[in-house]
């Protein structure tokens, strides 16, 4: 692991790296006072690269940290972040430290802009999802001189911390599960993709898991929107028109899944004798589902608890040695009733 800076960047950092006085410096970025564009485009960039962001708290508090943790995330729209924000809350409760949150839309550009804002009020601590950022924003990051952990993925190195799973490896154990199943012709549909990293290395370690045992995807179908059950619906209509000898639906989530699992279930089609189905979350909404679908657990409220426990001992004078700052948690398999299982003998 990479040790944060003792120190934030300064405007003598910015100063230093474009050649103007800390004063125009100041200027450029509190937008204030007369500066030619081309001295202003030159601090602008040299922030940009450094990972400089201005400090908003004033006067005595100025030299200070404030007792937030601020929480990036890409969406508040479907069950999984909610779940991470929960572990990290009851980690946090009857601590001095507070979380606020910021969410991205899975938009590179919309971090930079969330992280900087967040970072101007100097928390104590930032919890952000995922290890692919923009180099403006793995700049920021590297150099705020606070603790950072990045989570939901292990497949990639940290600026720091890192809490979560191997997708690529869940990718590869649930191809293994439905091969064992005797399922040979599959499709596969997907959400937020390529946005949604997460989901593409899922998707990479499921087709690798087919390729050893020499099969290929025969279907895919990759929707930009959100994970909605009536889009697993229309996507599942769409593909089995297309593709009608398929014998097994991955969906890259739960909802999408449970769409596709009523709309096979509105046509009568045998679940999961003749299609079987699998997701990936496990939703806990899901369980009053006429069939429970098989799925993944991802480890949310766990991830939300480590990840928190990593701020709150860093934050401490005397950190614990024995807390752990990367950690790969396992994801447990659930056949559910829609993977079919190989009987005896």
């Amino acid at each position: 692991m990479t040790t944060p800076p003792k120190r934030p960047l300064t405007l003598r950092d910015v100063s230093d790296a474009c050649g103007v006085s800390e004063m125009t410096v100041s200027r450029v970025l509190r937008k204030r006072g007369d500066v030619s564009d081309a001295t202003r485009d030159r601090v602008l960039a040299a922030a940009k690269a450094l990972g400089y962001v201005p400090n908003q708290i004033a006067g005595s508090l100025a030299s200070q940290r404030v007792n937030l943790v601020a929480v990036v995330i890409p969406s508040l729209g479907n069950m999984v972040f909610p779940e991470v924000l929960n572990g990290i809350n009851q980690v946090l409760e009857d601590t001095p430290l507070q979380p606020v949150v910021g969410v991205t839309d899975y938009l590179p550009e919309k971090e930079e802009r969330v992280l900087y804002e967040m970072l101007s009020w100097r928390p104590s601590g930032v919890i952000i999802a995922g290890l692919e950022h923009s180099e403006a924003t793995r700049a920021m990051l590297r150099n705020a001189g606070i603790p950072v952990v990045e989570i939901m993925d292990t497949d990639g190195k940290p600026i720091d911390a890192m809490v979560g799973i191997s997708h690529r490896r869940a990718g590869r154990e649930m191809a293994q599960a439905i091969l064992r199943e005797g399922y040979e012709r599959i499709g596969f549909m997907g959400t937020k993709m390529p946005l949604d990293h997460r989901a593409r290395k899922r998707f990479e370690g499921f087709t690798e898991g087919l390729a050893k045992a020499g099969v290929e995807i025969e279907d895919r179908a990759f929707y930009s929107g959100g994970s909605a059950l009536a889009k697993g619906r229309e996507m599942t209509q769409e593909m089995l028109e297309r593709s009608p000898d398929l014998d097994f639906l991955y969906y890259s989530n739960d909802m999408i899944g449970a769409g596709g699992l009523l709309h096979l279930i509105d046509q009568g089609i045998d679940i999961p004798g003749q299609i079987g189905l699998a997701g990936f979350n496990n939703v806990e909404l899901l369980q009053g589902l006429p069939r429970q679908l098989a799925t993944m657990d991802a480890c949310r409220n766990e991830i939300g608890q480590a990840a928190a426990r990593i701020i709150l001992n860093q934050t401490v004078p005397d950190p614990d040695p024995e807390v752990q700052s990367q950690i790969t948690l396992t994801p447990t398999l659930s056949l559910g009733d829609t993977l079919r299982r190989r009987r005896p003998g």
